[in-house]
């Protein structure tokens, strides 16, 4: 199998499993039903539903970043492009990593594997009945996950990722 197949096919795994996570209701800290759900933590990953469309949504969200004096655009992937690439469906699904090394750096130097999930991502992705979310990271995961005693910089960047997500989904 080619590496790109099998690349594919990854990406494949990830959406599935971000499709499930974000639509399984019973771990949530909300008590809302599923066809209500706006707001989703679970399993250390934050989903929003967004009230625009997904290219709107996806666009919103790179302005917003990118207006953002503190803020820095790493990388962008299209991963519905790079399952085409391989001849494999898959619904709307974008991924934008972006970062405040500011903030970021405290957070290494606390704990070096916290590297592993930084800089930060949203990804925007579109289900089967085409609502569209957007999933993040809670930083507060991270501080768990990583072992991380800079609370207050994961606090404000908790604020941060919140506002963000919720302007980008016009919540």
């Amino acid at each position: 199998m080619s590496f790109y197949k099998v690349y594919g096919l990854i990406l494949m795994f990830i959406f599935v499993s971000c499709n499930q996570t974000s639509n399984d209701t019973s771990n949530t800290s909300q008590t809302e039903s599923k066809e209500d759900m706006e707001i989703t933590a679970q399993q250390g990953v934050i989903t929003k539903k967004s009230t625009q469309n997904f290219e709107d949504t996806y666009a919103s969200l790179v302005e917003i970043i990118q207006n953002n004096p503190n803020l820095k655009i790493v990388a962008q992937l299209d991963h519905q492009a790079n399952a085409a690439s391989v001849d494999l469906d898959l619904k709307p699904t974008k991924i934008i990593m972006f970062g405040n090394p500011k903030l970021g750096t405290p957070l290494m130097q606390s704990s070096q594997t916290a590297g592993l999930d930084l800089p930060q991502k949203m990804l925007v992705w579109e289900n089967d009945e085409g609502v569209v979310y957007i999933s993040y990271n809670d930083p507060i995961y991270l501080q768990n996950r990583h072992n991380i005693e800079k609370s207050e910089v994961l606090e404000k960047m908790k604020g941060a990722l919140d506002k963000i997500s919720n302007t980008a989904a016009e919540l």
